[in-house]
């Protein structure tokens, strides 16, 4: 007799545009999930560009409206075992999600909810007492939390037993074209969304600042509404030899860069969850420079696979690079590591098994 596959509804974003959430989705529908369980994809996407990301319209509102009467009609028709809702760590954010978790409640569905961040403390902290409220209301009774990585749990503790929070760091299968670059030159890596967030202008400055002709820096990623940002970096570029800013890049144009990448930054200043750049530069066998933000230094182990610098410090981003620069044998011992770390905790497979047994213990124990 053939066993049984329990039915879950994935509730989230698809990409474009390429961010974190989005990506996790497409992942997790493309994991070995799908035949392990029945997956359901609710696609609540709202915006396609980042450009239209925090601005209001009537259209969007109509937009959300309709995906709520959606939402109901697959539960009905669908009657899945449990329900995976990831929420906003914004009030405008948690407000939108809140009726996915309220609607599936009144179903009588088990409800996973998930958090792909880490800034939910600082704010709730600064949220008013009725928000505070209508979180704590709005997750109470569901069946339990996962956050990416085991320095996030303790943002739950106040409302879950320690049981039902659950650990699935981010991870996934990627395969690399040859490397197309020759020479003495070494390629350094930022591949992420150019936010000040992000740590982005951080890594110009120590672009800019790093004394060495045998180095090029690539900056790729997407731009906020933010004029003044992106027209001050774009300058401070321009008369840069050895700096190239790229427009979102995805597909094999983007894993040959990671191929024909020497060293990886990603240097955020606010709080992150374990980011995807992450994992594919450690697939691509790459030492990082990070910040320890969220759960980062669960997977870039300082002085192992690379360096943890403070938030806001070019100075030590540059002072890293010369070390990596100048010394090939750190350089490929660190990019070893990278690859072995992402293959005992990162790929396809430990995603697939980490869901599958919070999958299961929560339809099997609730």
């Amino acid at each position: 007799m053939a066993e049984k596959k329990y039915k879950v509804v994935i509730n989230g974003k698809l990409p474009p545009p390429y961010m974190g959430p989005a990506i996790a989705t497409q992942v997790l529908l493309d994991s070995d999930l799908k035949n392990r369980f029945i997956l359901i994809h609710f696609d609540n996407t709202i915006n396609k560009t980042i450009d239209t990301q925090g601005k209001a319209g009537i259209g969007k509102v109509f937009k959300t409206i309709g995906l709520y009467f959606s939402f109901i009609s697959l539960l009905r028709s669908e009657k899945p075992d449990l329900v995976l809702i990831p929420i906003s760590q914004t009030t405008i954010g948690f407000i939108k999600d809140a009726p996915y978790i309220l609607l599936a409640k009144w179903f009588s569905k088990r409800v996973l909810i998930q958090l792909r961040g880490s800034n939910l403390k600082t704010w709730l902290k600064g949220a008013s007492g009725l928000t505070r409220f209508i979180f704590r209301s709005t997750i109470s009774g569901t069946k339990g939390v996962l956050v990416l990585g085991e320095k996030l749990k303790y943002l739950f503790e106040d409302f879950y037993p320690s049981d039902r929070i659950f650990v699935a760091p981010n991870g996934g299968d990627y395969s690399f074209p040859e490397r197309t670059v020759s020479g003495t030159e070494l390629n350094v890596l930022y591949f992420a969304n150019i936010y000040k967030s992000k740590g982005a202008r951080v890594a110009l400055d120590a672009a800019l600042g790093f004394d060495s002709e045998n180095v090029k820096f690539t900056f790729t990623g997407g731009w906020r509404d933010d004029q003044n940002f992106k027209t001050k970096f774009l300058q401070d570029v321009e008369n840069a030899k050895n700096i190239q800013v790229n427009k979102p890049t995805s597909g094999e144009k983007k894993f040959q860069m990671f191929a024909n990448a020497d060293i990886f930054i990603f240097p955020p200043i606010m709080p992150e969850g374990h980011p995807w750049v992450l994992v594919e530069a450690m697939a691509a066998g790459l030492p990082i420079i990070a910040t320890d933000q969220g759960a980062i230094t669960e997977s870039v182990i300082d002085g192992e696979n690379g360096f943890i610098v403070p938030p806001g410090n070019s100075k030590a981003i540059e002072e890293k690079l010369g070390l990596l620069t100048n010394n090939s044998e750190l350089r490929q011992r660190m990019a070893k590591a990278s690859r072995r770390l992402y293959e005992e905790k990162f790929t396809g497979e430990q995603l697939a098994n980490n869901y599958t047994r919070i999958f299961n213990s929560v339809i099997e124990t609730t």
